[in-house]
């Protein structure tokens, strides 16, 4: 592969743009958008629905599905999430490209971490800035310049921003596997490490939510008539701890435990919420089997369970699709004098979802950061033109037929 002519101005229309790359994502991440915070992501998605009118595409509003919550009083709630923004181009085109990201943030409404300032060193440290507000200005970055090109026509493209990915997508995980299993190739905007290093395989995960039920007592009066649901609860914690350095990779751990009221009263409720990681498909069916088995297995008499949740992101291995489309990303990264590395991440994303659908993908082409998910969060600013470049080149050479967005999709439905 070479910088053809056609694909040198689309990289120069990205770095005409710097300032208004980087001050978008500035000011979004200004405005607060936790999962939970309805008028900030009312607030948000706005913005990025009128930024996007400068696209030549579709852009709707979609709807996205409730889910269900458990509180911590152990009572089941149906929980409604923001809407999702979808921009088609081209459907009809012979080769798809999905591009996704998400416009929420592990902030709440009420976090003090709300604004972005620049640090001594220059990186900019704000709220959402590298996870993922930046990564979504690089991907419509890269769009924008690639509907330059004389071969944009052979690649059509759907882009879907959701409100949800930071609590597992629940709402948007639909969306999600409708587009992989249509799509050829996928790019996925979560913040690459501050080296540039991209995220290769990815463990599988999921979020639990066990509700013990038992009897209320007073402690001093009647202690053995009650049925104590924070003891229980307890206890099935350590069950559930003690299932690490069983299989290996599979990480489970116990994250909280909610429950009870009163010195004087035996505890009639309590929940424990824990996540669970895992490597592949057969150690996501053994946990599963196993927190099932658990959670049927009341640890003394009194006591009911009732298990919620689940496996929300599948396991994403570096198959033979992966392995392609790294390696064509890598050599698209060194036209650009960026050197492309990847290694394998404990973490999930969105990435997972499409490739469980049958997408292959690359799920970390955002922003060069780190310390995200604190109020360290920080993006460094050359990193937006850097990584909108290498999206767009990737596009261009999936465009010319250099990356063969076919044959790859075809590697991955082989593995299926």
């Amino acid at each position: 592969m070479r910088i053809l002519p056609p694909d040198q101005l689309v990289l120069d229309h990205v770095a005409a743009r710097e300032t208004a790359i980087v001050g978008r994502a500035v000011d979004w991440a200004n405005v607060n958008s936790g999962s939970r915070h309805a008028s900030g992501l009312a607030h948000v998605l706005a913005l990025l629905e009128a930024e996007a009118r400068r696209l030549p595409a579709e852009i709707l509003r979609i709807h996205t599905q409730g889910s269900t919550t458990v509180g911590d009083d152990g009572a089941v709630r149906t929980e409604a999430h923001a809407d999702a923004l979808k921009i088609v181009a081209r459907p009809d085109a012979p080769i798809q490209v999905v591009l996704t990201g998400h416009y929420d943030t592990v902030f709440p409404a009420e976090s003090p971490f709300q604004k972005v300032m620049t640090r001594a060193d220059g990186a900019l440290n704000g709220p959402g800035i590298a996870d993922m507000k930046g990564g979504i200005s690089v991907l419509l970055a890269a769009l924008e310049a690639f509907e330059t090109h004389p071969d944009r026509a052979r690649v059509g493209w759907t882009v879907l921003l959701s409100p949800d990915e930071e609590i597992g997508s629940p709402a948007s995980a639909p969306l999600l596997a409708e587009l992989g299993a249509r799509g050829h190739v996928g790019m996925t905007y979560e913040p690459a490490l501050s080296d540039g290093t991209l995220a290769g395989a990815r463990k599988g995960s999921g979020n639990y939510h066990l509700i013990v039920t038992g009897k209320a007592a007073h402690a001093g009066r009647a202690f053995n008539e009650g049925a104590n649901a924070v003891a229980g609860a307890a206890m099935i914690a350590a069950r559930l701890h003690a299932l690490n350095d069983q299989r290996e990779g599979v990480t489970v751990n116990v994250a909280k435990i909610s429950g009870g009221g009163a010195l004087n009263v035996v505890a009639d409720n309590a929940v424990v919420r824990f996540n669970v990681r895992v490597p592949d498909a057969q150690s996501s069916a053994w946990i599963a089997e196993t927190v099932n088995q658990i959670a049927t297995e009341p640890p003394f008499p009194g006591l009911t369970l009732d298990l919620h949740g689940g496996m929300t992101r599948a396991p994403k291995p570096m198959d033979a699709s992966q392995t392609a489309l790294f390696e064509a990303v890598r050599e698209t990264g060194a036209l650009l004098g960026q050197p492309i590395a990847w290694k394998p991440s404990g973490g999930v994303c969105e990435g997972n979802n499409l490739h469980a659908a049958g997408l292959p993908n690359i799920d970390t082409l955002g922003v060069l950061g780190g310390d995200i998910h604190s109020d360290r969060e920080f993006a460094w600013p050359a990193s937006f033109v850097e990584r909108a470049q290498l999206s767009a080149l990737i596009l261009c050479k999936i465009a010319s037929g250099e990356i063969d967005a076919l044959k790859l999709k075809a590697l991955r439905l082989e593995t299926m």
